[in-house]
């Protein structure tokens, strides 16, 4: 505890300047994660005024976000590969800019087609390449063995951080200078995000991969065969599903059940807030123990707190420990799910890998957003979507539980999965 770095064990042997590129290196990864994901999670608070100015449904809204989902979903797994291959600080800076042309994009669009063209697959394929997919990968090679958990934990506490404080910037951008102006002072501030690119690339690379050399072919048909690869994608769609509803149409489900407007801003910061502190302990503890049960309490509680949410009436005492307990949850999956592919086929090709794991959890995703809107606008409620939000969630404990997470042996190039 020397350095101030729980759990770092190497403390008297690392000079203060590699504590001090440690520290630049989780910090520029905070802060893209930051910004990249805040943005995401505010979109909820866009939903009324956009659609009260161009005149459209919900259920386009909600149709605009899920490709949105659906485009991060598939670019990641090819994001993974360029930044395998040539380092996360060119993928990174291209997402900075895709971003940037996504947000104007939106304040642009008149018409549906145009609004799902940048809403939906130019911030899709910025997230693929500003969010944990590429940018955890690169924390993972970047620091030391020893103080790995702890940097993607403090990274993913960092980026929660910047969510939470997205919240109140975003609504009172909105209050005070419209929603189309507020998108605006966002992509500008993205656009400061550029030179931090050039922190994450991997041109030192601290440690290699102790395992056998593979080519990426050799790489994928060894995930590809390996059952736990499965379950993990599948699993992962819960999680998905569960955050893109909750994060996208709450707002509009508080307004329906007659709750102020800032009740909604205020359960957003509340989940910005807690998943601060929950990715930070994830990151932790996945490194003290088996991540793949840690992933399947998760969902567990997840479900519970949900079904209590929706049960129990509407307000204050019940809308606030929701929002506290699903922002502890919220994204401390993805290190868990980061830790157990990295545990079981090793760094090398970890953004990759996560990537085609990633697909699962943006079908989710398209899924929770899109059936959110549809389901409203043909039943008008979201019981239906609260309740296989549930269901999802306990068949992803189930399929998180018999994981196999020992580490892959490899005999020799060119003989994995033999």
């Amino acid at each position: 505890m020397a350095n101030g770095i729980p759990g770092d064990s190497t403390v008297a042997c690392n000079p203060a300047p590699e504590r001090t590129r440690v520290w630049v290196v989780v910090l520029a990864a905070g802060a893209v994660m930051g910004l990249a994901l805040g943005m995401r999670h505010v979109q909820g608070l866009f939903l009324l005024p956009v659609t009260g100015t161009r005149g459209w449904s919900r259920e386009l809204f909600g149709f605009a976000l899920a490709v949105q989902n659906l485009a991060w979903g598939l670019a990641q797994p090819l994001a993974g590969m360029v930044a395998d291959r040539y380092g996360a600080g060119r993928v990174v800076a291209a997402g900075v800019g895709l971003y940037v042309l996504g947000l104007y994009g939106m304040t642009q669009a008149t018409s549906a087609g145009g609004f799902v063209l940048a809403a939906g697959v130019a911030i899709g394929l910025a997230l693929a390449g500003t969010a944990f997919g590429v940018v955890y990968a690169a924390v993972s090679r970047k620091v030391p063995a020893p103080r790995r958990a702890w940097a993607i934990g403090m990274a993913g506490a960092l980026g929660g951080l910047g969510q939470f404080l997205m919240v109140p910037a975003a609504q009172g951008l909105i209050v005070a200078m419209g929603w189309q102006a507020a998108l605006l002072v966002v992509a500008g501030v993205f656009a400061l995000m550029l030179p931090l690119a050039r922190v994450l690339r991997e041109d030192s690379t601290v440690e290699a991969d102790p395992a056998p050399p593979q080519a990426l072919g050799e790489a994928l048909r060894e995930a590809c065969g390996h059952r736990g690869f499965w379950l993990l994608n599948l699993g992962f769609l819960a999680c998905g599903f569960q955050l893109a509803f909750i994060a996208n149409h709450l707002p509009a489900y508080l307004a329906d059940r007659g709750l102020a407007p800032g009740a909604a801003v205020a359960a957003l910061a509340t989940i910005a807030l807690a998943n601060v502190a929950g990715i930070y302990a994830c990151g932790v503890l996945g490194g003290r123990h088996r991540p793949k049960y840690l992933l399947a309490g998760m969902y567990l509680v997840r479900s519970l707190a949900i079904a209590l949410f929706v049960l129990l009436p509407p307000g204050p005492l019940t809308l606030y420990p929701f929002a506290a307990v699903m922002g502890l949850l919220w994204l401390g999956t993805v290190p868990l799910t980061n830790g157990v592919l990295s545990g079981v086929f090793g760094l090398r090709y970890l953004g990759t890998l996560f990537g085609l794991v990633f697909i699962g959890h943006q079908l989710g995703s398209f899924l929770g957003v899109w059936l959110g809107g549809w389901v409203f606008e043909a039943t008008g409620s979201y019981t239906t979507v609260w309740m296989l939000a549930i269901v999802l969630g306990l068949l992803a404990a189930a399929l998180h539980w018999p994981i196999d997470d020992r580490p892959v042996v490899r005999l020799a190039p060119g003989m994995a999965g033999a």
